[in-house]
């Protein structure tokens, strides 16, 4: 195995950095409801796993409208901690992220359920045109509570 130069080490710190940016920005962005820069974390061709969802997303786009449907009327806190980012070359790389959600029903008209959960984001990493970009989720839940309304 080749030994990797200092600016290859330099490049994957980099690469590393931005994926967590992608990240954090997810959380925040779903939970101040900034749809346009939730969408811009993602590849066009994004594919969605999440078993829970009762939408089921196929495309960036849908997967935007749902989250934009579930969450817009709701309060939501969305948490990562400590990823494990690994790059596998110059344009991709995965991670898996532990995390924490709240979702509070907060309007009458919402009907999505109050919960909140433990579990894994499995991700896949793509570079593109210079920026990284989120190209597959997968929500793996380890518990959920539904909360009483």
């Amino acid at each position: 195995m080749q030994e990797l130069s200092l600016q290859d080490r330099i490049d994957r710190l980099e690469a590393i950095e931005e994926i967590k940016q992608i990240k954090a920005r997810y959380c925040r962005f779903v939970d101040t409801k900034d749809w346009v820069g939730f969408a811009g974390l993602f590849t066009e061709d994004l594919v969605i796993d999440f078993g829970e969802s009762t939408s089921s997303p196929r495309s960036r786009d849908e997967f935007v409208a749902a989250a934009a449907r579930h969450f817009e009327k709701n309060l939501s806190i969305h948490q990562v901690h400590l990823g494990e980012v690994e790059i596998i070359d110059n344009t991709h790389a995965r991670a898996v992220w532990p995390m924490y959600d709240l979702v509070e029903k907060t309007s009458d008209d919402s009907e999505y359920v109050s919960h909140t959960g433990w579990g894994h984001y499995t991700e896949e990493y793509r570079k593109e045109n210079g920026h990284w970009r989120c190209s597959r989720t997968q929500l793996t839940r380890l518990k959920r509570v539904v909360l009483g309304d």
